[in-house]
């Protein structure tokens, strides 16, 4: 009696972690949430002709990978509507300082297990990342890992305050308990990397920095009129910028109101124009606003075709000679 074989189909699941998908929600953006289970379905991999082929023409593409990266599912360097190179950027990895695309190489799973097995700091960060998330690293996170480790040249410990730094911001964004993607860490490590911070020293600088612009915005949120919710990440980006550029809450807030004047409503692009004419200008203090302002209000004046106040005083003493009056002293 002869056996049949029966072989089951391959099973065709598509996972998405809860964080990706309560993110997506929080987002309501139906074109984000197709792009990502586009790129899930090709395993983290796509180009822009392919992707337009099958989500269409017409779909914004670019729109979607722009919030994506917002929501921190996807590194800045995934995906690239525009089909150019990426640009060379400077790293400081363990042998010094290196030319590098925005792109790691592509680690496999034997070039991670050949870390760990050789250096002991690698293996012991493995262990200190999967007990900080809560969970154990798939393949693709221990690569993402590696790439941060060996590519950008991160120290471990820098690294572990990194993580520390990202599972504080997930937490103040989505609540208690909220843990980021090994996407999310990863962008930020380039952000770190591009910034120099290599150091202990320059890791906490840098986040004592930002928790004291991040108070400063609140500050700045009141100013702006929202009190009734969080600012939207665009928003805080927006205000994170300005203060970095060095602008006072009172610049800040006369900004605004020039806003409101012109536009009746708080526009945020058209501020933030306000505020960069000011930064390059050097005018960053409601002082050096006011004077820039005197300086430039002539050439305002003319530009518009409106008189000067000299101009002005000509054609008032000439309107009075042609009718007869005394033009004055």
């Amino acid at each position: 009696m002869s056996k049949s074989e029966y072989i089951l189909p391959i099973p065709e699941t598509v996972a998405m972690t809860q964080t990706a998908a309560d993110a997506l929600i929080s987002s309501g953006r139906g074109d984000a949430a197709l792009l990502y289970i586009y790129i899930l379905r090709n395993k983290g991999y796509f180009s822009e002709d392919a992707a337009r082929e099958k989500l269409g023409q017409d779909f914004p593409l670019a729109g979607a990978a722009a919030e994506l990266e917002s929501l921190g599912l996807i590194a800045a360097h995934s995906v690239d509507v525009r089909g150019e190179e990426p640009e060379k950027k400077r790293t400081r990895g363990g042998k010094g300082t290196v030319e590098r695309e925005d792109a790691p190489p592509q680690y496999t799973a034997e070039d991670v297990k050949r870390g760990a097995d050789s250096d002991p700091a690698f293996a012991s960060l493995i262990s200190e990342v999967q007990q900080r998330l809560g969970k154990m690293l798939t393949g693709a996170d221990l690569m993402i890992l590696f790439g941060i480790y060996d590519y950008l040249g991160l120290p471990a410990e820098v690294i572990l305050i990194l993580l520390s730094y990202c599972i504080e911001e997930q937490e103040r964004r989505l609540g208690e308990g909220r843990k980021p993607t090994m996407r999310m860490v990863e962008k930020e490590a380039y952000f770190w990397a591009r910034s120099d911070i290599f150091t202990l020293d320059a890791a906490e600088e840098y986040i004592k920095r930002k928790n004291e612009r991040r108070k400063n915005s609140y500050e700045i949120r009141n100013l702006l009129g929202i009190k009734n919710r969080q600012l939207s990440t665009t928003e805080e980006k927006y205000i994170m910028s300005w203060l970095e550029m060095g602008f006072s809450s009172q610049a800040i807030a006369m900004a605004y109101d020039r806003t409101v004047l012109n536009k009746k409503e708080l526009v945020w692009p058209y501020m933030n124009r306000i505020m960069e004419s000011w930064h390059k200008k050097g005018l960053h203090s409601v002082s050096e606003i006011e004077a820039g302002d005197r300086r430039t209000s002539p050439a305002r004046a003319q530009a518009s075709g409106a008189p000067t106040g000299e101009e002005y005083e000509r054609m008032r003493r000439f309107v009075n000679k042609l009718g007869g009056g005394d033009d004055g002293p």
